[in-house]
């Protein structure tokens, strides 16, 4: 892939950013699209930022815009939004994405292929989940939270864009079955996510309060039952070993739902647990610790509102 080609990120939040800085570090141009004003003011001022441990910030220059036509014909576009702005991330590359080009997503929750694929057509969409963790600590400010892995479905296009992501230090991984990459992530999201962002926590600290372990493998378990009332194949054999190995991989790790509600901002929490419930109603399976999250999580966002 030609390095000064951009590749075009849709986000300005933590794996946004995350990503970004790490694609430009190998010397890849990076184009990044999004409508927060803040992260967009501090990424044109200051390049992203990714912050050590250590406190010292290290900083990679980017091409920042808010219009999509302003990048038209770009070949490889990161959907990295909330699953709420999915619909809007598709209208905009639908004005830049080129007619052979390809978007993939890596976002959390469910539905956000079949949006990406409305806006574009099912094959300038590719299916992809991430794992990693990335807190973000002020607008175009992130610090990595915990190594993960990034699996990709299977597109003709894709193996470049592996290779690239590759390139940047991610562990990329390939699998054939996009139901069982979606929830596989699913449940390991509503395990944690959730749970989290209703106590005040980063995911490691799930592993060390008993009530709270004991919640993350309650639903984990009631997710996966859901998986498999549906005949989809989990990538793991043991939902609750999963969920608590990534909690572990990202104990200082922020949940995105966290970082949301610290914002002020909506959660994904529909598109995680509620969707859990969605399909648990229409399989039959109960879900009751999924819809409290559920509702926990919505009824919190209503108290920071009010």
């Amino acid at each position: 892939m030609d390095p000064s080609q951009p590749i075009l990120i849709v986000g300005t939040g933590a794996m946004g950013c995350l990503f970004a800085a790490r694609l430009a570090a190998i010397g890849q141009s990076v184009c990044m699209l999004g409508s927060w004003p803040a992260g967009l003011q501090a990424l044109q001022n200051g390049g992203v930022r990714i912050v050590g441990a250590d406190g010292q910030e290290q900083v990679y220059p980017v091409q920042v815009i808010e219009d999509p036509r302003a990048c038209r014909g770009v070949r490889y576009a990161l959907a990295l939004v909330k699953s709420w702005q999915t619909g809007r991330a598709a209208s905009q590359l639908a004005n830049c994405l080129a007619d052979d080009g390809l978007a993939l997503t890596l976002q959390n929750g469910m539905g956000n292929r079949e949006s990406l694929a409305q806006g574009l057509g099912s094959q300038r969409v590719a299916l992809g989940v991430a794992t990693c963790g990335a807190n973000l600590v002020g607008p175009g400010r992130v610090q990595p939270a915990g190594e993960g892995v990034i699996t990709l479905g299977i597109h003709s296009r894709l193996p470049a864009l592996a290779d690239l992501l590759r390139d940047a230090g991610f562990v990329v991984e390939t699998s054939a079955d996009t139901n069982s990459l979606i929830w596989g992530k699913l449940v390991i999201n509503a395990a944690i996510n959730p749970l989290t962002a209703l106590l005040g926590v980063p995911n490691g600290a799930l592993l060390a309060l008993p009530a709270a372990r004991a919640l993350l493998s309650t639903t984990a378990r009631e997710a996966a039952s859901v998986a498999v009332a549906q005949g989809i194949r989990l990538p793991y054999p043991d939902p609750v070993v999963a969920a608590e190995a990534i909690a572990r991989q990202t104990a200082s790790n922020y949940s995105s739902m966290l970082q949301d509600l610290r914002r002020g901002a909506p959660t994904e929490v529909d598109a995680i647990n509620g969707a859990i419930v969605q399909a648990g109603g229409q399989m039959g399976v109960p879900t009751p610790v999924n819809r409290s999250l559920w509702q926990l999580v919505r009824a919190k966002v209503e108290v920071g509102v009010a």
